[in-house]
């Protein structure tokens, strides 16, 4: 009897275990470009472009492989439009009462085909280096979560940059070395960019006439669309940019939006890339002497360390975590964040790449739109579908634990200690952005007081009662509290006046 196997968007690896589960020589390989995945959030258009042109691009690989693939385009007039429809459609086609399915990566997609009216074989997505059962099992017991401890054990576990049974270097974790503000290098290589070929330009047309509203500028696209193509971004990665990723990955530059960042998590994420073999060529890197420990311990953490974490959290909470809104914040997302005009040199900055490129690397979304959110108030869940819909390689399971924990503390400090907040201070020291902006860095009031520094002690004061005891933040409550009076009055209302500038949809 007939079966078919389901491949997702963000699943198109050789390797994946429904593949393997199935027999090409009888079974029926399942594809479908739905608009229900397009539109659940308001994907950036580079985003749907690409894992659009990199299904299209696997299924062929899987025709030239002897699978038989029942592929439906978006604009196939038999479409559905969503996933359950088409596989169902493709069950009455071929006669199949039996499904392969690898565990998909987000909660709603698995509620949704957990309810098809097939027998249905899960397997688990071996590409990940820990299964949800492994880490809920590590995580048994614990009353604190911390990464750090989850990363040294998948280290012991994997073997990377281990001697032994001891860390390479003596020491698990290389952070100290890796906060270096960067400077303009007109000699820095820059990440590839893939020109599209006919399969891609097809697909950009598709999605410029089927998501003309979505934020984002479609072109021009330079994204890897093919194995070929990530295992070529990965080749440059590791021999031009690695050597200096750790020293600098929390630097920004106006100039700059890629400095010395891989831009591989979009290939990871939807499978041309797998996990093991990016941590293989880095330490390989590393122990061939061309790059220093620090970079890469740094990016190796950044893969079996945090990407691992973050999974094995959002599959141990859904989907109540999504729900989660520990401060209380109910500010609507500003119009900043959909390109609105602002006068913060940061914010634009890393809002405009986003639209033009669908990326942001990871300070820039913590610690600029992700800080200017936490410290305004905003509902989490506006900004966690903000994250969501603007980058490439956001996928709910990774992005939502990193929005709504990490970067907007909203449950509770599950995910980290305390919150990720900062005054212009920490934007000042880390990027070139204050020297060219509206506003001042070095004032702390007045009319052209950086809205970081404002909204900073506006945040500590009104939340004061959770955070004034936290050790990590209690040096701060002490400095606020050594201020004059009149200073604090004048900063609190200063920070008030500025939030209601943002509800009215002034320009800030």
């Amino acid at each position: 009897m007939v079966s078919l196997v389901l491949v997702l968007g963000d699943q198109l690896s050789q390797s994946l275990s429904a593949l393997r589960a199935a027999d090409p020589s009888r079974d029926v390989v399942v594809m479908a470009e739905v608009m229900e995945e397009g539109t659940y959030v308001p994907h950036h258009p580079q985003k749907i472009a690409l894992i659009l042109a990199a299904m299209r691009k696997f299924a062929m690989r899987l025709e030239a492989q002897g699978w038989r693939v029942a592929y439906t385009r978006l604009d196939d007039p038999a479409n559905t439009q969503s996933l359950p429809g088409e596989v169902m459609r493709r069950a009455a086609e071929f006669g199949a009462g039996h499904i392969h399915l690898t565990r998909p990566g987000e909660f709603r997609v698995e509620t949704a085909l957990l309810g098809l009216p097939l027998d249905q074989h899960w397997l688990e997505d071996d590409r990940f280096l820990c299964s949800r059962a492994e880490f809920a099992a590590w995580a048994e017991g614990r009353k604190v979560l911390r990464m750090e401890w989850f990363y040294r054990e998948m280290r012991r576990r994997t073997g990377y940059l281990m001697e032994g049974e001891d860390p390479a270097g003596g020491q698990w974790n290389f952070d100290h070395e890796n906060r270096k503000p960067a400077e303009a290098d007109l000699f820095r290589a820059p990440p590839p960019r893939f020109p599209p070929d006919p399969v891609t330009e097809e697909v950009l047309d598709l999605v410029a006439a089927r998501f003309p509203a979505h934020f984002g500028r479609l072109r021009p696209f330079g994204w890897a669309t093919d194995r070929e193509g990530a295992l070529a971004a990965l080749d440059h990665f590791a021999t031009h940019a690695l050597a200096d990723f750790g020293s600098y990955q929390d630097a920004m530059l106006a100039g700059d939006p890629f400095l010395h960042h891989s831009l591989l998590s979009p290939y990871l994420n939807i499978g041309l890339l797998d996990p093991r073999e990016v941590c293989d060529r880095v330490e390989a890197e590393w122990r061939a002497g061309r790059v220093p420990l620090n970079s890469a311990e740094g990016f190796i953490r950044q893969i079996i360390g945090w990407r691992e974490y973050v999974r094995g959290i959002y599959w141990m909470t859904a989907p109540e975590y999504l729900r989660q809104n520990a401060l209380g914040h109910d500010r609507r997302l500003p119009a900043i964040y959909w390109g609105g005009e602002t006068r913060m040199a940061c914010m634009k900055a890393a809002i405009g790449q986003t639209r033009d490129l669908a990326y942001a690397h990871h300070i820039q979304r913590l610690m600029v739109t992700g800080n200017f959110a936490l410290l305004a108030g905003v509902d989490p869940a506006e900004v966690h579908e903000w994250y969501l819909s603007v980058y490439v390689d956001a996928f709910e399971w990774v992005e939502a634990p990193n929005t709504l924990g990490m970067s907007q503390f909203a449950d509770g400090g599950l995910l980290g200690s305390k919150p990720y907040v900062s005054s212009g201070a920490y934007i000042d020291r880390m990027s070139d952005y204050c020297g060219g902006c509206a506003y001042r860095v070095k004032d702390r009031t007045g009319p052209r007081a950086c809205p970081f520094n404002l909204l900073y002690w506006h945040f500590l004061n009104r939340h004061r009662d959770r955070f004034q005891r936290n050790p990590r933040m209690a040096q701060m409550y002490r400095t606020w509290d050594r201020m004059d009076p009149g200073h604090r009055a004048r900063v609190l209302s200063e920070a008030g006046a500025l939030l209601s500038r943002l509800d009215d949809g002034q320009v800030v």
